[in-house]
């Protein structure tokens, strides 16, 4: 029975990963050139009395042709499974529709699984937008492009000195006076603030839309991904003519 593509995805990942444990042994074997090497030697005295040596012999324990049609063989299961899914990933496709209604048509696999990444990021970016406080009462101002509170008027004091008379002056004592200062009001402040930053209730929206965006998009990879994926066998064509 044919895989479908999501099935084919789920067993790629092992199969590279154990593909590039093998070619890296691989490599390691043949770099330990004793096992590589063999050796035969017999000892032939000058004459029949002389002393005599056992044969010596030490087998080649690798040769690189072994480890070839090995390495091979492990490629050949990664390069055919690799294959089935890009190629079933050229006809993979599906909508993206958010409320009923389709954003996006026949949306490759491919195309589905970047917008997924990127959504992600996305959802930070909005997560982190700047809100505006919640303290103040906040108006949409076209002439700054910004948000605008109303109107806060303050006081503007000065202090002036005063003069407070302890003690009269008398003939023999001059008066007793005292300099204090005293809060006048001298003018009004009129105050506004402004912001660039954006109301919670926006922020909240776009939050439910990133969410919504989200969730249309993985429904749509899940349902691209249930395409049947036909066997591709490429590794024995491209290592045969490699190898040969």
């Amino acid at each position: 029975m044919t895989a479908k593509l999501n099935q084919i995805i789920a067993i790629e990942k092992g199969i590279k990963t154990s593909s590039f444990q093998e070619i890296t042994e691989a490599h390691h074997l043949l770099q330990k050139t004793t096992a590589l090497a063999g050796i035969s030697r017999t000892y032939q005295p000058k004459d029949e009395e002389g002393e005599q040596f056992p044969p010596e012999f030490t087998r080649v324990q690798v040769t690189a042709d072994s480890v070839i049609k090995t390495t091979a063989k492990s490629l050949t299961k990664l390069f055919d499974i690799t294959a089935t899914k890009d190629w079933a990933n050229c006809e993979a496709k599906a909508d993206i529709v958010v409320d009923g209604k389709a954003l996006l048509t026949g949306v490759p696999s491919t195309y589905l699984l970047f917008l997924e990444k990127q959504l992600v990021d996305l959802h930070t970016f909005v997560k982190k937008l700047p809100v505006l406080d919640a303290a103040e009462t906040w108006t949409f101002d076209a002439a700054s492009d910004g948000y605008v509170t109303e109107p806060v008027q303050t006081v503007k004091t000065k202090k002036v000195p005063r003069n407070h008379v302890k003690a009269e002056a008398t003939e023999k004592h001059p008066a007793q006076v005292e300099v204090y200062y005293e809060d006048v009001v001298v003018g009004h402040w009129k105050t506004l603030k402004f912001s660039g930053a954006l109301p919670a209730s926006r922020v909240k929206e776009l939050l439910d839309r990133v969410d919504k965006l989200q969730e249309a998009g993985k429904y749509a990879r899940e349902s691209a991904n249930q395409l049947e994926a036909p066997d591709k066998k490429v590794g024995d064509s491209l290592l045969g003519y490699l190898f040969a």
